[in-house]
């Protein structure tokens, strides 16, 4: 299961790589791999057809190598025999002449060739053949019935035995043109070159030129079987030309080219109008009149279809747009009338709430309808300051609302008294429905207050808090400390209400009973 959905991660992983590619190099990917197949049979047909010329090159050379080490090795071996058995002949009778004149006749053919022997006896002096330049040194080398081989470089070869008893010794010197007219093949029409090697030496039988750098050519080496002796041969194979260089490369090209052809055709007629298209699409904005010019100019006749349509939805947006501006105007002024009929319901029950409290004939009385005014005022103050944010909705700015909210309920308190509010308000927003509950909340607590100390002296604070969404509300007076008063408001009047309006705003309320202080974390918007 692990591997299988591994499978299908790194499927989805490329799936979603060449979707995001554009649609030219998609294009071109697809044409590439369609078309390779044909290059590169094409590109093996012409490397098959040079390794079918190299092998018959090869194959040719391999006989013609034969047939001239053959030859080279039946004259050298059937002359170096003759020789040996001369050699064994004088070293049991120094006075046989009738084996030097067997040596002579044998070597008499390659005498007009320039090919020459030597016979010598122990103390080195010549009793058959003439002397040349190193048949010593060559005679010297040879070791028990092996024949020894020494190439004189530009000259030719030089071959040396010695008789059984080491007694006498015999070399032989056999020139280049010789070698070369042996070596020749017969019926090898191709121009070759002929080395023999031994030991590193190399003396060169037949030159073949080297025609350019890239020159290809192929060796073959035949053991000649005496003295160590081997034959190299080499020929020229199907050689790197222009021609070869461009049948190699032409497969290569025509690909690259019917890929590059392919998309830039497909470039020009389709993705760069489409490019243009979006980008004048991207460009529209509600009340422009599409450019019929530019559709027109598109050069494939289904594009200029997409554009037409394109034409017809901006007028059937533009229809739509006009449509919902009128409406959206209306609700405006609709809203603005409910909110206006609303403030002015607030103030007129306000003002009955005044009218009846100044008609009320006991102090309690007129101190009750005094508590409700000012939770009236509570609400209708969060109703104007919702309604002046209303067009830009970032939220009720509490700095304003708490300010007119406690001059409202400095104007209400009872004549005489010492109420004092002061405020240290951050510039926060805040919802409508969590002004709702502020404002609720801190009025009553003020009242609180009120009832425990007529001349009760308040600090309404918000500050930053620990989290960047929130704030914390403080509301602290002497007057809220612990006391006989304060529990016996809590209990009776408004401890639920206090409750209720913590729960609304979703956070504990905690109060400090010796500094007299309530703590509430309230949800903020951000700040002005």
């Amino acid at each position: 299961m692990t591997k299988a959905a591994d499978d299908s991660r790194v499927g989805a992983t490329a799936s979603s790589l060449m979707m995001r590619w554009p649609t030219g190099a998609k294009l071109l990917v697809i044409i590439s791999i369609a078309l390779l197949p044909l290059a590169v049979i094409a590109l093996f047909a012409t490397l098959r057809i040079t390794q079918i010329a190299d092998n018959e090159a090869r194959s040719a050379l391999r006989v013609a190598s034969a047939e001239s080490s053959r030859a080279l090795a039946i004259e050298l071996i059937g002359d170096m025999t003759a020789l040996r058995v001369a050699v064994d002949a004088l070293e049991a009778d120094p006075n046989d002449t009738p084996s030097c004149a067997r040596a002579k006749g044998v070597f008499a053919q390659q005498a007009s060739n320039g090919a020459v022997f030597a016979i010598f006896d122990g103390g080195g002096r010549v009793i058959c053949g003439t002397e040349f330049i190193g048949s010593r040194d060559t005679a010297r080398m040879a070791r028990d019935a092996a024949v020894s081989a020494q190439i004189a470089p530009r000259r030719g070869l030089l071959l040396g035995v010695l008789g059984r008893s080491r007694r006498v010794a015999a070399a032989a010197y056999f020139p280049t043109g010789l070698l070369t007219e042996l070596s020749r093949p017969s019926g090898f029409t191709p121009a070759y070159s002929a080395t023999l090697i031994r030991d590193g030496e190399a003396l060169e039988l037949h030159r073949l030129a080297r025609e350019n750098a890239f020159e290809r050519r192929e060796r073959n080496q035949i053991d000649l079987g005496i003295g160590e002796v081997k034959l190299a041969m080499e020929v020229r194979t199907a050689p790197i030309t222009s021609p070869l260089v461009i049948a190699l490369l032409l497969p290569l090209v025509m690909w690259v080219a019917a890929a590059g052809i392919a998309w830039f055709v497909v470039d020009r007629l389709l993705i760069r109008p489409l490019r243009q298209l979006r980008a004048h699409v991207a460009a529209f904005t509600p009340g422009d009149e599409p450019d019929i010019a530019m559709i027109r100019s598109l050069p494939a006749q289904e594009l200029r279809e997409l554009g037409d349509t394109f034409r017809a939805l901006t007028r059937t947006v533009a229809i739509h747009e006009a449509g919902l501006a009128d409406g959206l105007v209306r609700q405006t002024k609709l809203t603005r009338e409910v909110h206006h009929r609303v403030k002015n319901n607030l103030q007129v029950i306000s003002s009955l709430i005044n009218f009846h409290a100044r008609g009320s004939k006991t102090p309690e009385a007129t101190e009750a309808y005094s508590s409700i005014q000012r939770r009236v005022d509570a609400l209708a103050v969060v109703h104007r300051n919702h309604f002046a944010e209303m067009e830009e909705n970032r939220g009720l700015q509490l700095r304003p609302m708490l300010g007119e909210l406690a001059s409202n309920i400095r104007a209400t308190a009872a004549e005489g008294s010492q109420l004092r509010i002061q405020l240290d308000i951050d510039p926060y927003l805040v919802t409508q429905d969590v002004a709702v509950a502020v404002a609720f909340l801190v009025t009553e607590m003020i009242e609180l207050a009120l009832t425990c100390d007529p001349a009760a002296q308040l600090r309404v604070s918000v500050k930053e808090g620990a989290d960047p969404s929130r704030a914390t509300l403080r509301v602290s007076s002497r007057a809220l400390i612990e006391s006989t008063a304060l529990r016996d408001g809590l209990s009776t009047r408004f401890g639920r209400v206090i409750e209720g309006l913590s729960r609304q705003l979703r956070a504990p309320l905690h109060h400090d009973p010796l500094a007299g202080a309530y703590e509430i974390s309230i949800a903020v918007t951000g700040k002005d």
